[in-house]
């Protein structure tokens, strides 16, 4: 029943045949396979990519189902990256993917990449030392990466190419504690801070626990630019804007902002506002 051809023949018009076999051919790596990485996984897939490496440890549960796309009463308890695997193929038979189940460590990141031409990162977002792994490998091996993180009820989004300002540049996170390295993290991915003032219960976000609130909306928009940007950078047509300018959609704000931090959080402003931010956390 399946053909590849008339299954996403829709795409075709924006796309052109000849475009949609490269990105058939093409490999994405995807870190995470909850919330945002779900998405990415299913919109990357009908976008006509066949080939993928994932990787989560985690099982589903009741807690995912306000905004993780394999997350059903069906599948509690099951692994999220069989599931994510099985939606996956469910939409095209054809699909090859490398299931990394214990997560990603310094064991296995050399594999996670291998012949890997695009890294869309979907690790939670207090996964610091595993981005961390991930994003200098990315550099090491010369593949671009991807993050879109949904903040509030929109998406803040940056990308990272080859020969270009690294996530360490950007972010500043060595020398700082865990703690100031998650704030560090918030204020670079959204420096704009459009989110700041219509978060209604603020203890929700909670650094110590290592907990905050997610909203579907902003997953959905998260699969939908890092998708955009993941057909430009894979098929290099369209203007890719990497780091050190960033974007940040929120719908909910009805605003879009192009940020631009020459220095990263080294900026004057950038440190300013991590020291607000450092306050109020610890207030």
């Amino acid at each position: 029943m399946f053909d590849y051809t008339r299954a996403f023949s829709r795409n075709i018009g924006w796309i052109t045949p000849d475009e949609q076999q490269i990105l058939r051919s093409k490999r994405i790596a995807i870190a995470g396979a909850g919330g945002v990485g779900g998405e990415h996984l299913i919109t990357m897939t009908r976008l006509g990519v066949e080939k993928f490496n994932i990787s989560d440890f985690d099982k589903f549960e009741v807690h995912n189902f306000n905004r993780q796309a394999g997350a059903f009463l069906s599948t509690i308890n099951q692994p999220k990256s069989a599931v994510m695997e099985n939606i996956a193929k469910d939409i095209n038979p054809d699909s090859q993917i490398k299931s990394f189940n214990d997560g990603i460590n310094k064991h296995n990141v050399d594999d996670f990449l291998f012949d890997v031409d695009l890294y869309i990162d979907s690790l939670d977002f207090f996964a610091l030392d595993a981005r961390k792994l991930v994003f200098k490998k990315c550099e090491e091996f010369k593949i671009p990466y991807v993050t879109a993180a949904p903040i509030g009820m929109g998406v803040a989004f940056l990308c990272f190419m080859p020969g270009k300002m690294s996530y360490e540049e950007y972010f500043r996170f060595e020398q700082h504690s865990r703690n100031e390295q998650l704030i560090r993290f918030l204020v670079g991915l959204s420096p704009s801070l459009l989110q700041r003032d219509y978060l209604v219960i603020p203890e929700s976000a909670n650094f110590q626990k290592e907990t905050g609130p997610s909203m579907p909306m902003a997953v959905k928009m998260c699969s939908g630019v890092a998708g955009t940007y993941a057909l430009k950078i894979l098929l290099k047509r369209g203007k890719v804007l990497c780091a050190p300018t960033g974007l940040h959609f929120d719908a909910y704000k009805n605003k879009l902002k192009k940020t631009y931090l020459p220095f990263g959080n080294n900026g004057l402003l950038q440190r300013l506002k991590i020291k607000l931010a450092t306050n109020l956390i610890n207030n």
